[in-house]
């Protein structure tokens, strides 16, 4: 049995990989690019790759394929009518960041809600050695219970998020994107009721024809001056240009991001000609990275592939 890793970094150094040397011959690559992969995966038997295009041209050369392993929830790099159609089988992971990335939603959130940027920056440029009272409260804030906390996507995540925002007393209401996801703990409502009411909109769904550019500058054009909006879903559904104008003319106040479009981030970017802190927050994709998911992530695919080669 050979196993090939086609992008080990992409999970991160620190995790162990050795519990995979019980299956047979391990081979790991750190990153491949596509025109790299049918050489590598010649003789696999099993691959495991996070955003590897898997497709005729990638792996049209190997001669033992029988499982492809994604570190990852979202397929959409995988040609599935191709693995089909050669009887190849695939697997990926769910359910294993969601507290992680529920997390990374209320650190964003607070950053920008309490403005820490300005009062970290305050303190760090002498600003509060020169004062002469103990406390400084240039920028406003308020309490978060009380506030509308509107989600967009009520998936596993989304329901962490909601259940996190009750606990901060926070009004909680959910626009289903597919309208398959109910729950009667929370209001559902329009999307339009959404834009208009929350004070902070928190992104939790996948990316398709529903929810491809669904935040954009109609959308936000309906959004509160006062709201705060959260992408932790995929980068495609806002509309980046039309977010950079919002920010930059106060149509909302401010907005935290961990996906984008294009990632890594593009030059071109149009978000990146904000540097105010207070409006903007970026993170790398990382919502989904703490240790403890990384290594649940990797149990998850050594157990897929205990359970195939045992048949079930």
């Amino acid at each position: 049995m050979k196993i090939v890793f086609l992008d080990r970094k992409t999970i991160g150094e620190d995790i162990d990989l050795t519990p995979f040397n019980r299956f047979g011959e391990v081979v790991i690559h750190d990153f491949s690019k596509p025109e790299e992969v049918p050489a590598r995966v010649e003789d696999a038997d099993i691959i495991i790759l996070n955003k590897v295009p898997i497709n005729e041209k990638t792996i049209g050369t190997a001669k033992n394929l029988k499982l492809v392993c994604v570190t990852a929830t979202g397929v959409n790099n995988l040609d599935l009518d191709y693995l089909a159609s050669k009887g190849i089988e695939w697997r990926n992971v769910a359910g294993y960041s969601t507290q992680t990335v529920t997390q990374h939603t209320f650190a964003l959130l607070f950053y920008l809600f309490e403005n820490l940027a300005y009062y970290d920056n305050y303190v760090k440029t002498d600003g509060y050695t020169k004062d002469f009272m103990f406390t400084h409260f240039e920028k406003r804030f308020g309490e978060l219970c009380g506030k509308t906390y509107g989600i967009i996507g009520l998936g596993a995540i989304g329901r962490q998020v909601a259940s996190v925002a009750k606990a901060f007393g926070c009004n909680v209401i959910y626009y289903s994107t597919s309208g398959k996801n109910h729950d009667s703990e929370y209001k559902e409502v329009s999307f339009d009721e959404l834009l208009e009411t929350s004070d902070i909109i928190s992104i939790h769904a996948p990316l398709n024809d529903a929810t491809a550019n669904l935040i954009n500058k109609d959308a936000l054009s309906k959004m509160k001056k006062s709201a705060i909006l959260l992408n932790l879903g995929r980068g495609p559904i806002v509309n980046e240009k039309d977010l950079a104008d919002a920010l930059e003319n106060g149509t909302i106040r401010a907005a935290g991001l961990d996906v984008l479009s294009v990632e890594p981030i593009e030059e071109s970017n149009p978000l990146l000609k904000i540097k105010d802190s207070t409006k903007l927050l970026i993170t790398p994709h990382i919502a989904w990275a703490s240790v403890e998911a990384r290594t649940r992530l990797m149990k998850i695919i050594e157990d897929h592939i205990d359970k195939f080669l045992a048949g079930k």
